[in-house]
C-alpha cells in the first residue's frame, strides 16, 4: 500500500518458503529501560500507590507527607533534566529521603527545646513514614567491616586521604548508615592505622 504522494514506506526483504521475496515494514527497535531508571520508577511508584491508599482511607498525615516527598522528588527531576544529566537513580532517591528525614530530626530537637511537644510529635510521625522507604539500617559490625576493608584497600598514608576513604565507605554503605556515624568510625580506624 502506497503512502500519500506515491512513496512506499521503508521496507526490508524476507525470503519466503516459496522462493519469493516479501516486503515488510521497517524493523522496530526494542527500547530497553536501564536498571537504574527501573529502580527509580519502582520506588516512586510505591509512594504514588501508597498516596492513593492514604487518600482512600483518609489518612491525612500520611497523605500530606507522601505528597511532599513526591513534590521534592519532582523538583529534583526537573533540576536534573535542566542540567541535561542522567535520570535520578536509586542512590539519588535514597539521598532525597535521607535529607528529608534529617530535616524532621532537626525540627524535633528544636521543638522539644522550645517545649512544643505537639509539633515535635507531628514531625515524628512524618519521620516514621519517611523511614518506611529508606533502606534497612546497617548493623555496626557490618559497618566496621566495610570501613576496615576500605582502609586496607586504599592504604591512606596521611589524614589528607580521609576524604578518599570516606567517599568509598559511603558508596559501599549505600545510604544505610548516617554520614556522621560513618565519619566517626573512619576517623577512629584511621587513627589506629597510624
Amino acid at each position: 500500500k502506497k503512502r500519500k504522494g506515491g512513496v512506499f514506506p521503508l521496507a526490508r526483504k524476507i525470503g519466503g518458503g516459496d522462493g519469493r521475496t516479501r516486503c515488510t515494514g521497517p524493523k522496530k527497535k526494542r527500547i530497553s529501560k536501564s536498571k537504574k531508571n527501573t529502580d527509580v520508577s519502582m520506588l516512586k511508584s510505591r509512594i504514588e500507590e501508597d498516596l492513593k491508599m492514604a487518600q482512600k482511607t483518609g489518612d491525612s498525615r500520611r497523605r500530606d507527607t507522601l505528597r511532599l516527598l513526591l513534590s521534592v522528588i519532582g523538583n529534583e527531576e526537573i533540576e536534573v533534566r535542566a542540567k541535561k544529566k542522567e535520570e535520578l537513580g536509586e542512590d539519588d532517591f535514597v539521598r532525597i529521603l535521607q535529607k528529608e528525614a534529617k530535616k524532621r530530626k532537626e525540627s524535633i530537637a528544636a521543638y522539644r527545646t522550645g517545649k512544643r511537644e505537639d509539633l515535635a510529635e507531628k514531625e515524628e510521625v512524618e519521620l516514621a513514614i519517611i523511614g518506611e522507604y529508606l533502606p534497612a539500617r546497617m548493623p555496626e559490625s557490618e559497618l566496621k567491616k566495610i570501613v576496615e576493608e576500605t582502609i586496607r584497600a586504599i592504604q591512606p598514608e596521611s589524614p589528607k586521604e580521609f576524604g578518599k576513604v570516606m567517599a568509598e565507605a559511603m558508596r559501599k554503605v549505600a545510604g544505610r548508615v548516617d554520614g556522621g556515624v560513618v565519619k566517626a568510625m573512619v576517623e577512629e580506624h584511621m587513627k589506629k592505622e597510624k
